[in-house]
């Protein structure tokens, strides 16, 4: 099948900063797809799913001619749900792949979609995967593949939104009871978790190989602002 017929719903591709994880800070392409299988509480994307409207449609082809007028060297495939799509989303990021001048391209996906098929079939060093796994304060939390972390690699991370005291310990216990070898972060929930008290909590309870992990994006522009 041709790039130009396998279409995707799309929210927005924009450039700027990206906001958290071991890239933050570095110029970026964000490609942001429509559609998402989970209801985050705290979702700060709510406009990426439905009773929204995904804002067009776009074939791959059309997609990474747009990414490719933009200057940046890294990708972040993100939504909503990137992965919900299956070999859609395959074809996508192995097109990006192609994409000369990218280093880098990190997927932002949820830890309800089956990584497994995704690292078996992408052997490119550019792709990485952060996999936000839901703690009980996000509501989604039995939705969880727990297998995920034995298949994430060095170059992914694992990060863990944390709105309370029994999302930490949640957390903490997760990463003590299975293996994984992806790059634990911890994000706090502004409203709920002050990032005062997090560090507070992670030094007291010596969380030595975990990294804090601050949203830039929400510190530079206002934390509604989109396409930042």
């Amino acid at each position: 099948m041709s790039m130009k017929d396998i279409k995707l719903p799309m929210v927005e591709i924009f450039e700027t900063v990206e906001g958290e994880g071991t890239g933050a800070g570095f110029p970026t392409i964000f490609v942001r797809l429509f559609g998402c299988n989970l209801r985050c509480t705290w979702c700060d994307t709510p406009y990426s799913y439905p009773p929204e409207k995904a804002e067009k449609v776009m074939s791959i082809e059309e997609i990474v001619s747009e990414v490719r007028s933009y200057s940046s060297q890294h990708i972040c495939l993100t939504g909503g749900e990137p992965l919900l799509y299956g070999d859609h989303s395959l074809k996508l990021i192995e097109q990006l792949v192609e994409i000369e001048h990218i280093k880098d391209i990190h997927i932002e996906t949820n830890g309800a979609i089956d990584l497994k098929p995704f690292i078996n079939q992408i052997s490119s060093p550019k792709v990485r995967y952060v996999m936000d796994y839901k703690l009980p304060d996000s509501g989604e939390m039995d939705k969880m593949i727990i297998e995920n972390l034995e298949f994430l690699r060095k170059q992914d991370e694992l990060k863990f939104v944390i709105g309370n005291e029994k999302d930490f310990f949640t957390a903490k216990q997760l990463l003590e009871t299975n293996e994984t070898e992806a790059l634990p972060l911890f994000s706090p929930v502004w409203e709920t978790m002050p990032p005062q008290k997090l560090v507070e909590m992670m030094l007291e309870h010596q969380c030595s190989h975990i990294k804090l992990n601050l949203q830039l994006h929400k510190i530079i522009w206002d934390p509604a602002a989109r396409g930042v």
